[in-house]
C-alpha cells in the first residue's frame, strides 16, 4: 500500500483511521529507505503525502514514538528511533505488574517465555564463546561474589553476568530482546520484595552457571539456568495464592 493511501475512507472507525495513519508513516519510512537515526520529513511534508491534518498526524506520531517506532526531539524535529526494545519492556513490565494486582498468571508466563528464550539459546552462545566470553563472564560473577559479601545486593542481579553469558550470539536484536525480558524480571521481583539470602544465593547461582558453561556441558547448564528462575517462579506463585486467600467469598 503506497503511503499517499494510507487514510482509509471516512467511514472508518477513528481507531481504524489512527492504525492506518500510524501504517501510512511506517510505509514511508520504509520507501524512502530511512535508517535508524535518520530525520523524518516535516511535520507539513508528512501532512501532504498522507493527506492528513496536522492534529491527526501529531497524535499518530506519539503512538508511534512510545512503540518505538520514531523519536520526537523538541526543537530538533522527528526521526527514525534507534533499535532498541524499551518499549516492549515498558509495556511487558506493566503486563505483568498488572497481573501481580489480579490472578498473576501473566507474570509467571512473563518469566517463563525468559527462561525459554535462555535455556533454548545456551548451547549455541557456549558453541560460539571464546576464552574472552569466558573470561568477562568470571569477571560478572566475581563482581557478584563481592558485592554480595559486601551486604550490596543492588549490584547483585547478575544483569551484567546474563549479557555476557549470550554475547557470545554476536546478534544485536536478539540480545536486546533477551535485556528486556531481563528487564521485566527485574521489575517483578522488584514489585514482589526482597527474598531471603537473596544476594549470597544469587551470586551461588551464577557461580555454578558459570563453571557448567565454562566446563562445556551445555545439558548442566540449560538445567542450572531453568533451575535459577525457581526463586521468582515460587515467589509468584506464593503471591497469586496469597491473593487468592485474601480475596472476599461472595455472598450467595
Amino acid at each position: 500500500m503506497s503511503s499517499d493511501l494510507a487514510t482509509p475512507p471516512p467511514h472508518f472507525s477513528a481507531n481504524a483511521r489512527l492504525r492506518a495513519l500510524q501504517t501510512g508513516i511506517m510505509d514511508l519510512i520504509l520507501e524512502r529507505e530511512l535508517s535508524p537515526g535518520d530525520p523524518l520529513p516535516t511535520e507539513n511534508d508528512l501532512s501532504l503525502a498522507l493527506r492528513v491534518g496536522r492534529n491527526t498526524l501529531r497524535e499518530s506520531l506519539k503512538v508511534l514514538q512510545a512503540l518505538g517506532v520514531v523519536e520526537i526531539r523538541h526543537g530538533f524535529g522527528m526521526f527514525v528511533a534507534a533499535n532498541n526494545f524499551a518499549a516492549l519492556a515498558d509495556g511487558l513490565t506493566f503486563r505483568g505488574r498488572l497481573a501481580l494486582r489480579h490472578e498473576g498468571h501473566e507474570a509467571l508466563e512473563l518469566i517463563e517465555a525468559r527462561q525459554q528464550l535462555e535455556s533454548s539459546l545456551i548451547g549455541a552462545a557456549m558453541d560460539l564463546a571464546t576464552e574472552a566470553h569466558i573470561v568477562e563472564l568470571q569477571s560478572a560473577v566475581v563482581v557478584m561474589e563481592e558485592a554480595a559479601a559486601g551486604a550490596h545486593p543492588s549490584a547483585t542481579s547478575g544483569t551484567d553476568f546474563h549479557q555476557r553469558l549470550f554475547a557470545p550470539l554476536d546478534n544485536p536484536i536478539l540480545l536486546d530482546l533477551m535485556s528486556a525480558f531481563r528487564d521485566v524480571s527485574e521489575a517483578l521481583r522488584a514489585e514482589l520484595g526482597p527474598m531471603a539470602d537473596e544476594a549470597t544465593g544469587s551470586a551461588v547461582e551464577h557461580r555454578k552457571i558459570f563453571e557448567a558453561f565454562k566446563s562445556g556441558d551445555k545439558e548442566t547448564t540449560a538445567r542450572l539456568l531453568n533451575d535459577h528462575f525457581a526463586g521468582i517462579r515460587a515467589s509468584i506463585a506464593s503471591h497469586i495464592g496469597d491473593r487468592q486467600t485474601d480475596r472476599p467469598v461472595n455472598s450467595p
